[in-house]
């Protein structure tokens, strides 16, 4: 059930997923689009991609998005939407300082853009979330209004006009692209087509394991992937470069939701795991290794955290 909070919306429907009333073309469409721009994501990315899915953070965006009565997606779609915008604004920020102060040692500039972005950055949370409820069609747009309310309650300074002009400084630094990637996206599609060419695979029971699953990968994010490249380098530590190259695996998309969905599996019933794989592989085109040294990877965290 709903957590009821004095910030949370008159209910609306819920997302109710119905599996299998997706035609094929339809469905080769869409998965195809996102494979293009997965493909895409990954041929642009860079050192600090992922920099801004540090837990605290990702933690702080579910806790929010939760207090406010939004779905899930919204919160995944503010956490895309804030990396991008904080990633492009620090670009931003280190540039004009080097052009208005050439003199300026490096530290000295580290620390003014530091200040730069804490005294702003739980505004700029505030307003990701804003817009990612504007974008999603199942949950209310929180407006100037509702997060007004909020920002009063936990005592942080601000007004309206602070408020919509950190909205509106989002935009304009990404340009107004919002159409970035959503893992739930991924997955659910994926689900989608798992169903449509298996129809014994039950992907409504896989959606509901997928849900935690994912939300446990988003929180453990860190230390998920830094096992994964040692696991995948056999290198206790290391080095930077391997650490550069595997950007391009914590950014996959795809690689995600195959993994999320073979964790699913396993954890639904272990004799159709094989199976799910089987078709994910064929789905994607991604190695049936790679999603089981995913999957096992991830089980080997979940075991661990729950065995506390």
């Amino acid at each position: 059930m709903a957590k009821n909070t004095m910030f949370s919306f008159p209910r609306r429907d819920q997302r109710n997923l119905s599996f299998g009333e997706v035609s094929l073309d339809i469905l080769t469409d869409i998965l195809s689009n996102l494979n293009n721009k997965n493909k895409s994501n990954l041929e642009k990315v860079s050192d600090l991609c992922g920099c801004l899915k540090e837990r605290r953070i990702v933690q702080c965006v579910f806790l929010l998005c939760e207090e406010l009565g939004l779905s899930p997606v919204v919160a995944y779609q503010a956490i895309e939407i804030l990396e991008r915008f904080t990633a492009k604004h620090i670009e931003d920020l280190i540039r004009s300082r080097k052009d208005s102060s050439l003199a300026e040692d490096t530290r000295n500039r580290e620390d003014l853009i530091f200040q730069t972005l804490k005294h702003k950055f739980f505004l700029f949370i505030i307003s990701s979330i804003q817009i990612a409820s504007k974008l999603d069609l199942y949950t209310n747009v929180v407006n100037n209004d509702i997060a007004m309310r909020f920002l009063q309650s936990v005592s942080y300074p601000s007004s309206k006009k602070q408020l919509l002009d950190s909205e509106v400084f989002i935009l304009k630094t990404l340009n107004f692209n919002l159409n970035v990637p959503n893992p739930v996206t991924y997955v659910e599609t994926l689900l989608e087509v798992l169903g449509h060419n298996d129809a014994s695979a039950p992907v409504a029971q896989l959606h509901d394991q997928c849900v935690p699953v994912l939300q446990f990968i988003y929180l453990q994010r860190e230390t998920i992937y830094n096992s994964l490249l040692i696991f995948a380098t056999g290198c206790a530590s290391p080095s930077h470069e391997q650490r550069a190259k595997f950007v391009s695996v914590t950014e996959d998309f795809m690689l995600l939701g195959v993994g999320v969905i073979a964790v699913a599996a396993f954890i639904h019933h272990i004799s159709t795991c094989v199976k799910v794989v089987e078709e994910l592989t064929e789905i994607t085109g991604i190695s049936a290794q790679s999603i089981m040294d995913f999957a096992y990877v991830t089980l080997m965290h979940i075991t661990d955290d729950t065995s506390k």
